[in-house]
């Protein structure tokens, strides 16, 4: 009787949905890193990945010169989304990214500092890097879309 609950358990939609999900975040993540690589590639020194707090999450903190640039990544696989990462950056999510990042200022006790926030779109072709594309200065503090 238990072994059979345990099988059922095991071959449940939702577990079969969890798996899918877990392959999404390993992607994400790995578009994270990808990211981190370019960025820094680019001379930007990385300060923090995945900074999360009631308001929010930013994917990486990052410092250009004397700029903090908050960074969302987007990856995606090319054959399962049509347009760019970025038009999934809506303005609900500029305008949570831009409460995240004051708080995130308000914490280091510079409000003040000069930021902007940037995008990065990650593309991967199955298992291949296909796209990096980095979007400095992609919207303003106010989450207003600005044109890409």
């Amino acid at each position: 009787m238990i072994g059979r609950w345990v099988r059922r358990w095991r071959l449940t939609p939702g577990r079969r949905f969890a798996r899918r999900r877990a392959a999404h975040l390993r992607l994400g993540r790995r578009g994270e890193q990808t990211a981190c690589r370019v960025l820094a590639e680019l001379g930007m020194d990385i300060l923090c990945r995945n900074y999360r707090c009631r308001q929010g999450e930013i994917d990486i903190v990052a410092r250009d010169g004397a700029v903090l640039c908050f960074v969302e990544v987007k990856t995606r696989q090319a054959s399962r989304w049509p347009g760019r990462p970025a038009d999934a950056v809506d303005r609900s999510k500029r305008l949570r990214l831009a409460r995240t990042a004051r708080q995130y200022l308000r914490r280091l006790g510079s409000p003040e500092i000069e930021h902007r926030f940037d995008i990065v779109e990650v593309v991967y072709a199955g298992r291949n890097l296909t796209a990096v594309t980095h979007l400095p200065d992609a919207f303003p503090a106010g989450g207003a879309k600005k044109a890409i």
